[in-house]
């Protein structure tokens, strides 16, 4: 299942998002945390979407289920327009689109049972009764691997895996269609990353859910994403398969970023040439002109710094906003050794 079936569950076109920052000393700023996105995810699929702290990835999220304002663009999920909504309405909608957070050690009440907790969706948008929910918490608890025993228990008696299975106990109760998954397995183990991970990945299956799976962690991505969405400073650089996108990745943050995933194989890893990108994640309230990654690219050209790239189709998948697919040397996913540059350090 990919977003380019006709009909996308979710369909983002021109998305931004806007925050007021206040300082201490000066006027107040305008910080655009997201900028003129575009994406589809289709049904039954799982959209990767990764980049640095700061590149927007969460304000994404949250601009999807309209916890954040959106300042302008589309969002429709199901063909349902979501920035037009208000009160009442969105209210009923919100059933069909849910989120699992990154900390489970916040995201459930600690003065409040487990199965009260999974409760209140069914009190909140169905006027249930705990005794009239009560057998679907126990189905549920069972279905994220968990005894039904287990309900009446409190979140500290629970490991940072078995809360986080909770959690995504609760995004189930009222059958959703989407699921945004904000880092929610990164403050877990690896074991317990991977055990999460299956587990999500089985329920999409069964139940044919949507994630937007948001994550900085590139190794973890690959192993639930169809797709994936690279994003940096608010912008999308790169979306395509995530095979691709792993293989011949088409834009040089993407090729950094790939080239900092640890590789368990010491040998391999001492033959993999190492991508660091110097320079900080510009100040999104003033980013630099045209390409928002020239100024810490190592195959910046002066068009990079004169205008910013469209999205361009990849040949073998995917869109790509980079000069160098029109410009240059094009970049085919490994280091670009005919360039004549020195990677991370300029032109």
């Amino acid at each position: 299942m990919t977003a380019s079936d006709t009909d996308p569950l979710v369909r983002v076109r021109g998305l931004n998002v806007t925050f007021a920052q206040k300082r201490l000393l000066g006027p107040t700023r305008s910080v655009r945390a997201v900028h003129d996105i575009d994406f589809d995810i289709g049904r039954g699929e799982t959209l990767g979407l990764v980049g640095e702290s700061g590149s927007g990835k969460s304000t994404t999220g949250r601009a999807l289920l309209r916890l954040v304002p959106v300042e302008s663009g589309s969002v429709q999920l199901a063909g349902q327009e979501l920035t037009k909504l208000r009160g009442g309405e969105l209210r009923k909608l919100r059933a069909a689109m849910q989120m699992v957070f990154q900390d489970p050690y916040s995201s459930l009440d600690p003065s409040t049972t487990v199965g009260a907790s999974i409760t209140e969706p069914f009190r909140v948008h169905q006027g249930l009764s705990r005794n009239q929910a009560w057998p679907r918490v126990l189905e549920l608890l069972e279905l994220v691997g968990l005894p039904a025993s287990h309900a009446n228990r409190y979140p500290y008696e629970f490991s940072g895996g078995q809360r986080q299975r909770i959690a995504i106990a609760r995004a189930l109760a009222l059958h959703p269609k989407l699921i945004v998954c904000d880092e929610a397995v990164s403050a877990l183990d690896v074991s317990t990353q991977n055990q999460v991970i299956n587990l999500l990945e089985e329920l999409r299956a069964e139940f044919e859910l949507s994630y937007l799976f948001i994550a900085h962690d590139l190794a973890v991505v690959r192993h639930i994403a169809h797709r994936v969405a690279v994003m940096y400073l608010g912008r999308l650089v790169e979306v395509g398969p995530a095979e691709r996108v792993y293989e011949r990745p088409a834009h040089p943050y993407t090729e950094a970023l790939l080239s900092a995933i640890p590789v368990p194989n010491p040998q391999r890893a001492g033959e993999r040439e190492r991508i660091v990108l110097h320079g900080d994640l510009p100040d999104p309230a003033d980013p630099p002109a045209g390409c928002p990654f020239q100024n810490r690219c190592g195959y910046a050209m002066d068009i990079c710094r004169e205008s910013m790239p469209p999205m361009t189709e990849v040949a073998d998948g995917g869109t790509v906003a980079c000069h160098l697919q029109t410009t240059g040397p094009r970049l085919a996913g490994a280091v670009l050794r005919d360039a004549n540059l020195s990677v991370g350090s300029g032109q």
